[in-house]
C-alpha cells in the first residue's frame, strides 16, 4: 500500500487571533467536540481524548435513535443530552469561564449548524467556536510546508473531499456514503467510487492547478474508514499516488480541534505587554 504516515501535530492554528483578543479574555478552560453520525469524541487540553462513544442514546444516553444521521441533527433534545453529559464530566457544572470548538463536516447546512451552536450555547460555554472538520484535521496532521492540501475524510455515513489552499477552503464535495453502508465482508466500492467521483469533479473545476499540487503531495485521509487497509488501499492505487496517514485518522479531527481549542486559550492567557517597555 502507498501511505505516508504523518502523525505530527501542527501547531499552527486555523483561528488567528492577536494576542489582546478582546472576545477571548478570561477562557481558562475548554473542551473540543467531533460531533459524528456513529461516534462522538472529545478532547479537553492536558488529558487528550477524554470520550469515543457511539451516538447512540439507546445504549449510552438515555432511549431513542441516534441523534446524528449523514452529518445532520435529527433529534435534538437526544443531542443536547448527549452532548450535556460529556461536558459535565468534561467541564463540571460551571461552564462560565469555558470555550467549546465543535467540528462539522465542511458541507453541513446552515440548519445543523445553527442547531449545534444552540445546542453548545445552552450548555452554559462563554463561547462557541464551530470550524470545518477539513481544518481541524489540516491542523493536526497537515504537512508543515502549508500550500494545497486534499483532505479525505472517510466517516460512517458521509464521505467528504475537501482542497484547502493556505488553510482556506477551496473546493469540497460531500456524498451520503460512509462505511456503515457496507455490508459485513463487503468490498469498499461504493466508499471508493464516491471518492474518485469528488476527486475527478474538483479537477474538472480546478483551475488554476491547486489539486494536482495537492495530490502530489499525498491526500490526507481521515475518519474511521482510513483505518481499513482496503480503503487506504485502494484510494492509493486508484489515485496513483501516496496517501498521508495519520497516526489514529479516527481522531484526526477532534485532535486537531482541540490544537485550534489549545492556540484559543493560549491567546486569551497571555499577558499584555507592559506599555513602555520593549524587547
Amino acid at each position: 500500500m502507498r501511505s505516508l504516515r504523518d502523525g505530527r501535530r501542527q501547531g499552527r492554528s486555523v483561528h488567528r487571533q492577536s494576542r489582546r483578543h478582546p472576545q477571548y479574555e478570561g477562557l481558562t478552560r475548554g473542551l473540543a467536540l467531533d460531533l459524528g453520525s456513529s461516534r462522538t469524541r472529545a478532547w479537553v487540553p492536558g488529558q487528550g481524548v477524554v470520550a469515543d462513544t457511539g451516538s447512540d442514546p439507546a445504549g449510552d444516553y438515555g432511549h431513542g435513535g441516534r441523534p446524528v444521521r449523514r452529518g445532520r441533527i435529527v433529534d435534538t433534545e437526544s443531542c443536547g443530552r448527549m452532548l450535556g453529559l460529556i461536558a459535565d464530566t468534561a467541564l463540571g457544572a460551571d461552564r462560565s469561564d469555558t470555550v467549546i470548538v465543535l467540528s462539522l463536516p465542511v458541507l453541513a447546512g446552515s440548519g445543523h449548524r445553527v442547531a449545534a451552536r444552540d445546542l453548545l450555547t445552552a450548555l452554559g460555554a462563554s463561547r462557541v467556536i464551530v470550524l470545518d472538520s477539513a481544518r481541524a484535521a489540516a491542523a493536526c496532521a497537515g504537512p508543515q510546508d502549508g500550500g494545497p492540501l486534499l483532505v479525505l475524510d472517510i466517516g460512517a455515513e458521509l464521505t467528504e473531499a475537501t482542497l484547502l489552499v493556505d488553510g482556506r477552503v477551496r473546493d469540497a464535495r460531500l456524498a451520503e456514503t460512509g462505511t456503515s453502508d457496507l455490508e459485513p465482508g463487503e468490498p469498499p466500492t461504493a466508499v471508493i467510487r464516491a471518492v474518485l467521483d469528488m476527486v475527478m469533479e474538483m479537477w474538472r473545476q480546478d483551475r488554476h492547478g491547486a489539486l494536482l499540487g495537492a495530490l502530489r503531495k499525498g491526500p490526507l485521509l481521515a475518519g474511521g474508514g482510513a483505518l481499513r487497509p482496503d480503503v487506504t488501499h485502494r484510494i492509493a492505487l486508484r489515485l496513483g499516488v501516496a496517501v498521508r496517514l495519520p497516526d489514529d485518522p479516527a481522531t484526526t479531527v477532534v485532535r486537531g480541534a482541540g490544537l485550534i481549542l489549545g492556540s484559543v486559550l493560549h491567546h486569551a492567557s497571555a499577558a499584555p505587554a507592559l506599555p513602555g517597555r520593549s524587547g
